[in-house]
């Protein structure tokens, strides 16, 4: 029985999502060597510089962190090369230069919160809800030239439930994750990796990034689709649209959110207000919200906002 492969490993990642990942590697006592993450931004009313999430965590644990502004800079490959990883892993990051992810033995690879080759790109957890997927799950492939198209190493599914949101979904998937990430490592450590190379295909979905455009609720819709909106970006980055209200037309997010069948014969986006509950109309039913947010106002239930909100009778969601 040929000895197990000793892994030192540099660990690429930005967010919350990401720390989940490098924890569990720490925990099954991974060596890592090298913590890569995004360098310090200015955040708040104060714009005070903040560290990412992983890197907050790398210093709690003593890691070694390196914060490149440029992943092609001789000084950074330099050090880089200086660590003498043998594997990187890479969840939530930026995309590498090739001079950056073929240098470690045993390759670089990537978690990426989908069943590739759908939803390749910046918002698959978003986009899977969304779109009105049933399941998702996680892939691990090894990083080539393109977006999260490289050679497929292991992937784990799970469904999605009809009222889940991105918020659930998003931590369900990131410890579906750290359990995927170490099983790949073991196959590395133990020399049994196959791969599957990804199909090529003209029909694949995408999960493209999220902007103020693709966020805006359309109330001309049908109500799953608008429903699958509202939980696809509830609690982050929030799906919004116009109330108009008199001579008033603000944006406002909305959050929590229940669907009604129910026919009507009310213009889509009218707003209706019953027993402290507000709805609004749209095909097939009725949007009831529980839960939205005023422009320079904080984000409350559907009951606060109408003890000290009043709604014109002409009031409507645009």
């Amino acid at each position: 029985m040929s000895k197990p492969r000793d892994l030192r490993i540099v660990f690429m990642g930005t967010p919350d999502f990401a720390v989940t990942i490098l924890k569990a590697l720490l925990e099954n006592d991974y060596n890592v060597v090298g913590v890569i993450t995004a360098p310090d931004k200015p955040a708040g009313r104060g714009r005070k510089l903040r560290a990412s999430a992983v890197k907050e965590f790398a210093l709690e644990q003593n890691l070694n962190i390196l914060q490149p502004t440029n992943l092609k800079s001789e000084a950074f490959v330099e050090t880089l090369k200086a660590l003498n990883a043998n594997l990187q892993i890479v969840v939530a990051f930026r995309m590498l230069p090739k001079v950056v992810w073929q240098m470690p033995d045993y390759g670089t690879f990537n978690l990426h919160a989908s069943l590739l080759p759908d939803y390749r790109g910046a918002a698959p957890i978003h986009w899977a809800i969304i779109n009105g997927e049933t399941k998702t799950g996680a892939t691990t492939f090894f990083i080539d030239e393109k977006i999260d198209t490289g050679a497929i190493i292991l992937k784990s599914e799970i469904e999605i439930g009809p009222n889940e949101t991105v918020g659930s979904l998003h931590d369900r998937l990131m410890h579906l994750g750290s359990d995927l990430v170490i099983e790949t490592c073991k196959l590395i450590e133990a020399d049994k990796v196959t791969t599957t190379i990804q199909p090529q295909s003209d029909d694949l979905k995408t999960a493209y990034k999220l902007n103020r455009d693709n966020c805006k609720i359309d109330w001309e819709a049908s109500l799953d689709t608008i429903y699958n909106k509202i939980r696809g970006l509830n609690p982050f980055p929030s799906a919004w649209c116009y109330l108009e209200n008199g001579k008033e037309k603000e944006a406002v997010k909305i959050f929590g959110c229940d669907k009604l069948e129910e026919h009507h014969q009310f213009a889509n986006g009218t707003i209706h207000l019953k027993d402290n509950q507000l709805y609004v109309a749209c095909k097939n039913g009725y949007i009831k919200v529980n839960e939205l947010q005023l422009p320079g106002k904080r984000k409350m239930t559907t009951k606060a906002l109408l003890n000290g909100y009043d709604f014109e009778k002409s009031a409507k969601m645009l």
